[in-house]
């Protein structure tokens, strides 16, 4: 019986895609929060990933489903990070670890690496509906978190609490940013963090 050998070199091909593509959403990822939607352009990010701008479309159908993919990752990896503050925390002490790290000076700073929605909230009204729609999926994503680090799980007033954490949590780290006085930007933040702990560690 005659064996026949399947040919091996697709699979590679393939592979090395999926690799080019990851590389290029990541550094899309980055982008994006660092230069925001608007600044972020599709030549910019190939060269920085190491390509040329004409691979472009070997990979996506369009800048915008580039961009999608790019804030797909980013809320991705915040959650991550969120999911990742809590394990092994003692149940009491999740929320408030949650807050400290995220309204931290250290975020204040890591802006491409850190939330999404404070880095791109003002611009994603105005971003194609498949960026939109990631972004919905994200703050739901991250108030259901939220809520569940709460001690009231399950009642009613909640999902209420979480969606004002999570909309005091960003609307500091904006605005800690925003600033160029490094006291009112740690002012921001550490009004926030009074404002919010005794809730959640009392």
């Amino acid at each position: 019986m005659m064996c026949v050998m399947r040919n091996k070199q697709p699979s590679a091909r393939a592979a090395a895609k999926e690799a080019t593509h990851e590389r290029i959403v990541s550094v899309a990822a980055r982008a994006i929060r660092r230069n925001g939607y608007h600044g972020t352009g599709v030549a910019d990010i190939m060269k920085e990933a190491g390509l040329t701008h004409g691979g472009f479309y070997a990979h996506f159908e369009s800048r915008e489903a580039m961009l999608a993919e790019a804030a797909m990752q980013a809320c991705a990896q915040s959650v991550a990070t969120v999911a990742g503050a809590v394990a092994g925390e003692p149940a009491s002490q999740a929320m408030a670890t949650v807050l400290k790290a995220y309204l931290s000076r250290q975020h204040v700073e890591s802006v491409e690496t850190g939330c999404p929605l404070a880095a791109l909230g003002s611009e994603t009204s105005r971003q194609s509906p498949e960026v939109r729609r990631v972004s919905t999926r994200h703050i739901k994503e991250m108030v259901d978190l939220i809520a569940r680090q709460s001690p009231q799980w399950g009642q009613p007033e909640t999902h209420e609490q979480a969606l004002v954490t999570l909309s005091t949590m960003v609307g500091a780290l904006v605005l800690a940013r925003a600033v160029d006085d490094v006291a009112l930007s740690d002012s921001l933040r550490e009004a926030a963090l009074k404002h919010l702990l005794p809730a959640e560690t009392d």
